[in-house]
């Protein structure tokens, strides 16, 4: 028997079990997080009548359903059942997405058009720093732990993670510049600026976007991937 042979796929059982707990523990605190998140930030955009504010919050639920997906999918003990139940849960995190897009541009268009003028909001500020400082680690940890597990909808709930501190930054400069500027346009900019993501996320999911796996038991089955284990066309790892 060879070397390449008696080689383990993936990590060991000890090491699978203690990188499932690291996500499961991960999933629980974005998932406390973001349910704070989402109701200052609704709060916040509400009174302040600030479109990406409220696209913001809105975003933070549709954060709590993937991580709860994830957290549900890692509940099954066998592989088909959490196959199966990733494949649904992709598909509904697609439409939210996609109906928060549908959303977030319909009220920045009409921002725009001089319907409303979002007022500065310091709770929406200091939010959107705190979210920006935060998130990166929450998704990175949780990405790391993925991809060595060969988790594929671990690898996507990090990356949905990681929208988060790209949304966060986008709402902070159109929160800074309305308040130290008085431009009330960067608000609905910002909104479309989530808006945009957001179909980008929606269309990622709905095509199953996320195709992490172990380098070792790919190589097992003939199957061609880079260093970090994905297959040519996925962008799993970026």
């Amino acid at each position: 028997m060879t070397a390449e042979a008696s080689a383990p796929l993936g990590p060991s059982p000890v090491r699978r079990d203690a990188l499932t707990k690291r996500i499961r523990l991960l999933v629980a605190a974005a998932i406390a997080y973001n349910v704070i998140e989402a109701i200052v930030a609704i709060t916040a955009g509400t009174i302040a009548s600030s479109t990406a504010l409220i696209g913001f919050g809105l975003d933070s639920v549709i954060e709590v359903s993937s991580a709860a997906a994830v957290a549900w999918q890692f509940s099954a003990a066998d592989h088909p059942v959490r196959e199966a139940r990733e494949k649904t849960t992709l598909r509904i995190i697609a439409l939210s997405f996609l109906a928060l897009a549908a959303y977030v541009t319909f009220d920045a268009v009409r921002a725009l058009a001089g319907a409303g003028e979002a007022e500065p909001s310091v709770p929406g500020i200091i939010l959107a720093a705190l979210s920006l400082a935060i998130m990166p680690f929450l998704s990175f940890a949780q990405r790391r732990a993925g991809r060595e597990l060969g988790s594929a909808s671990a690898v996507a709930d990090s990356k949905q993670t990681l929208l988060c501190t790209y949304l966060s930054a986008a709402l902070l400069v159109g929160l800074v510049l309305n308040a130290t500027l008085g431009w009330s346009w960067a608000d609905p900019v910002a909104a479309l600026v989530i808006a945009a993501v957001a179909v980008k996320e929606g269309r990622d999911a709905w095509q199953g976007r996320g195709c992490c796996t172990p380098a070792a038991s790919a190589a097992a089955v003939g199957v061609e991937t880079d260093a970090c284990g994905c297959r040519p066309g996925c962008d799993c790892c970026n």
